[in-house]
């Protein structure tokens, strides 16, 4: 055993579990800005039932939408940092390069900001 090498496996395995607190941190925020706005849209619906108005489902499709990238997001993160942690108990560990979750999760943002900019768009020219 090469105390280098075990000093280098223990400075991972923290990068690691670093890199999982932040997706923690991340994916909290989509769950709760979901949660939030979709409670928000409620609390409006019902302000104004008796005036038959009714809030446009797309904000609700919004809301769902950031809460299912959080889901996922922490999903994909917990299952590479497993991977992580398995990989670095092999005295031959290589680097690899892994899928990106980060860019997967900014693409996803990325749909849900354009969602968003249409419905807005389509009910302010409406």
């Amino acid at each position: 055993m090469n105390l280098a090498n075990e000093l280098a496996k223990q400075r991972n395995r923290d990068a690691a579990e670093r890199t999982l607190m932040a997706w923690i941190r991340t994916c909290l925020s989509l769950i709760s800005f979901g949660f939030g706005l979709d409670k928000i849209v409620a609390a409006i619906d019902r302000a104004t039932a008796d005036n038959g108005v009714q809030v446009e489902r797309g904000v609700q499709f919004v809301a769902a939408a950031f809460m299912i990238t959080g889901v996922l997001s922490m999903a994909g993160a917990t299952v590479q940092y497993r991977r992580e942690l398995r990989r670095l108990q092999h005295d031959d560990y290589i680097y690899r390069n892994k899928p990106q979750l980060a860019a997967a999760t900014a693409v996803l943002i990325t749909l849900i900001g354009v969602v968003a900019l249409v419905l807005i768009t389509v009910r302010s020219s409406s």
